[in-house]
């Protein structure tokens, strides 16, 4: 049995030997990227390590093939199974010879001066029924001296960390068998650095953490590092803050360290001259912007890496020592281009459905549907699907929302892709690259899994109880303009209940009745006799949402449909779609009324249940004649005797930029600035093309100055002023704007929350000095 596994020579079928981290790191080097050397001990020699312990009388006995079972709301209890486990493990010894290949290995390194090592948990669970998600927290990596005692210790305690009573309590709520988690350990030099820090890739925006030396003070929050953010298709630093570094560490060479043991980590106070300058030279800068742009052709968008610029020449060498993607799997293989339109990657059989052919009444669990577009009404067979490829569409069709809302990787606009793609073909998907690759047959056969089912459960894995971790909110600064979330899936409340926003800022209503319609238009269900039943179930899906976010405001947004979304549903109107606007929005209400009046029968409903956070947002809104009406239906709903109800209407249609006073006379209470079709309308580009995707600009000057006045007016009004649409995920520079010019909140999709958190936090902290520095000024 191999014990240990060099990175450079690491194969497909090492991976669950090795861990995730480590075979990221090897396909890395192998391809020549400066990735600091080492070598892996493999996740079988913990386990032989563990069986090792099978004659002892503690608990830890028949690891790792016991059933145990720990009651986790026991803390006591946990806590002390946890220390008996850790304790057994660090007084073992270690299997034999093990130590002496360990510092074998050490001598053939390159660098045999480095006097420390680190010790990095590398983790795969192929087999486990969910996935482990982000487990930074539960491993950390250990730091000794190259000695052999030292090594014996900080290898156990490596292994250890998979016993601490936090690690135990995760395992068993995520439902992981510790059995089908492979624990590798990846050692390697741990070199004083001239500046180290972390490289935060995203489709929209690089950012670089960077500090003096050894890059544990930024992991241990002892530092402020130094912020560059880099615009990823020019490369160009748009703006950079420098930090507030006053310490730095390095290694001292002393006979036993561990990294907890201080006098073993030097930390130097740095001079007040070296504190106002930049950790990072522009030659180092430019090395990690050229570093990224290559990571982003080999691996995608989304990535995040770890970097040192290590003592190794007169003017260093820079390191990467970490990596993270969303899937660590790095394709070998040709792609066909689309446009990105849901994040994520996963491997799957497609599924390809011709124009031609009709909508099947299912699709197989797990697969990747490929089809020439998406339509609202296929909701019901998107719930399984591990990712969706489609001809036409663009980043804010709803085949696009659709995906995003429930983390299915997505490429739309993908060219001929029916005709390309055949059914049973094995493609990976890259949701934020916008590329689809076919798998090849021989590396396919080594992984020995199916990855769309380990990807899918990747993407299902809820969140950890708040009891578990630390809410997002409390490692976030306090922001004063509001974010809130669009949603229309009951299924996504408790992911985007935790997040931390101010309450919904736009639920679809178009998209959350697809659940309850069973494929009949609501006209039909009124026709035929059923409307108490459907006033029911609309009552209920919008309860759900009232309920769970209690006292935070949750906008609900009437039905805009256009006909040719609902072609499949058994309709009461079958005329001819001869535009592509449609009867929208509050125009179609005036046409027929039934079914706006049956919302607002549904929301009465959800008021007289004892829920006062739902308000409503009219979609479409092009005249003041048109809104009238909707507020005269609003009334005799008896809505508005709610004294917290509030009547907004979507800034969308370029009328309100002439009209939004007379709007305000007639009883608007706010607007939202529904960017997506504000921009269709103003620039004359269909949102749905995706081949008109360059012309489609939300960031356009025209667009901006609409918002900027939109913004203004709504001030001079003294009505509040949302924006919700994907102007702010797609070109996160404006949100500063937005701030700025006064915004009142900002509305994403969940996978967008934290970014925009930050990047309100960011605006809004650069407003309050430029403030601070003219009144000291004046």
């Amino acid at each position: 049995m191999d014990k240990l596994y060099w990175l450079n020579q690491i194969k497909l079928q090492d991976r669950t030997k090795v861990g995730d981290k480590a075979f990221q790191l090897s396909k890395l080097i192998q391809r020549g990227y400066p990735v600091l050397p080492g070598f892996v001990v493999s996740a079988r020699v913990m386990q032989e390590f563990l069986e090792t312990l099978n004659s002892s009388e503690a608990l830890v006995a028949d690891l790792p093939y016991s059933s145990f079972h720990l009651d986790v709301a026991n803390w006591r209890q946990l806590q002390q199974v946890a220390r008996l486990f850790r304790q057994e493990i660090t007084q073992a010894n270690l299997p034999p010879g093990l130590l002496s290949s360990i510092l074998e290995a050490v001598r053939e390194q390159e660098g045999t001066d480095d006097h420390h090592l680190i010790f990095r948990p590398s983790v795969v669970a192929p087999t486990a029924k969910q996935g482990l998600g982000n487990i930074s927290g539960l491993l950390e990596s250990q730091v000794c001296s190259c000695d052999e005692e030292a090594i014996a210790l900080a290898l156990k305690q490596t292994w250890s960390q998979m016993f601490r009573a936090k690690s135990l309590l995760y395992w068993q709520w995520a439902g992981i068998d510790l059995r089908q988690i492979n624990l590798g350990v990846l050692v390697q030099p741990y070199r004083n650095a001239i500046a180290s820090g972390v490289l935060n890739a995203t489709s929209f925006e690089w950012e670089i953490l960077a500090t003096w030396g050894l890059g544990m003070s930024i992991s241990q929050g002892d530092v402020l590092p130094d912020v560059f953010y880099i615009q990823p298709d020019t490369g160009n630093v748009r703006e950079q803050q420098i930090g507030n570094k006053t310490i730095a560490y390095r290694t001292y060479n002393a006979a036993s360290i561990m990294m907890s043991e201080p006098s073993d980590i030097i930390t130097d106070l740095l001079a007040e001259e070296q504190q106002k300058q930049y950790a990072l030279t522009e030659e180092y800068l430019q090395q990690l912007i050229h570093l990224a742009s290559q990571l982003v052709k080999e691996i995608g968008a989304n990535f995040t890496i770890e970097w040192t610029i290590s003592y190794e020449t007169t003017t260093g060498v820079l390191y990467i020592t970490q990596i993270n993607t969303p899937q660590s799997a790095i394709p070998n293989v040709s792609s066909i281009k689309g446009l990105g339109a849901a994040t994520g990657r996963v491997s799957a059989t497609a599924y390809a459905i011709a124009n031609s052919q009709p909508k099947p009444e299912k699709i197989p669990k797990g697969a990747i549907l490929v089809l020439p577009s998406i339509t609202p009404d296929w909701l019901s067979l998107l719930q399984h699907v591990a990712g969706i490829v489609t001809e036409q569409g663009g980043l804010t069709s709803h085949a696009a929302i659709l995906a995003r809302e429930l983390s299915i990787p997505a490429v739309v606009n993908v060219k001929d892709a029916t005709k390309i793609i055949q059914t049973g073909e094995r493609l990976q998907i890259d949701g934020d690259r916008g590329e689809i690759y076919r798998v090849a047959r021989g590396e396919e056969e080594v992984k020995q899994e199916d990855e769309s089912v380990q990807n899918s459960k990747l993407r299902n894995t809820p969140s950890l109880p708040h009891s578990l971790t630390p809410s997002l909110s409390s490692h976030l600064p306090i922001i004063a303009t509001q974010l809130l979330v669009n949603v229309s899936q009951p299924s996504a409340i408790s992911k985007v209940h935790s997040l931390p926003v101010d309450g919904v800022g736009l639920l679809r209503s178009e998209l959350m009745v697809l659940n309850i319609l069973e494929g009949k238009h609501p006209s039909v269900w009124i026709r035929e006799g059923e409307r108490v039943q459907l006033l029911e179930r609309w009552y209920d899906a919008i309860a759900q949402f009232a309920s769970v976010f209690e006292t935070k405001p949750v906008f609900y947004r009437s039905l805009d449909w256009r006909e040719s979304e609902l072609r499949s549903l058994e309709s009461s109107s079958h005329t001819p779609v001869q535009s592509v606007l449609g009867e929208r929005g509050t125009y179609s209400y005036l046409i027929n009324p039934t079914v706006f009046e049956l919302e607002l029968a549904a929301l009465a409903k959800v008021q007289k249940a004892g829920y006062s956070n739902i308000h409503l947002l009219l979609p479409f809104v092009r005249t003041v004649e048109e809104f009238s009406f909707c507020r005269q239906k609003v009334e005799q709903a008896k809505l508005t005797q709610v004294r917290q109800f509030q009547l907004w209407i979507m800034a969308e249609v370029p009328s309100i930029l002439f009209l939004l006073p007379e709007y305000v006379r007639a009883g608007v209470q706010g607007i939202s600035i529904g960017t997506n079709d504000l921009t269709q309308l103003l620039l004359g580009v269909d949102r749905e093309q995706g081949h008109l995707a360059k012309a489609f600009n939300e960031s356009h000057p025209v667009v901006m100055d609409a918002i900027a006045q939109l913004i203004k007016m709504a001030q001079k009004a003294n009505i509040p002023c949302s924006l919700c649409g994907q102007a702010p995920v797609l070109y996160p520079e404006i949100i500063e704007q937005l701030v700025r010019w006064g915004i009142t909140s900002i509305s994403v999709e969940p996978e967008a929350v934290e970014r925009t958190y930050r990047a309100i936090a960011r605006a809004e902290q650069r407003v309050i000095l430029e403030a601070a520095r003219r009144w000291l000024k004046d």
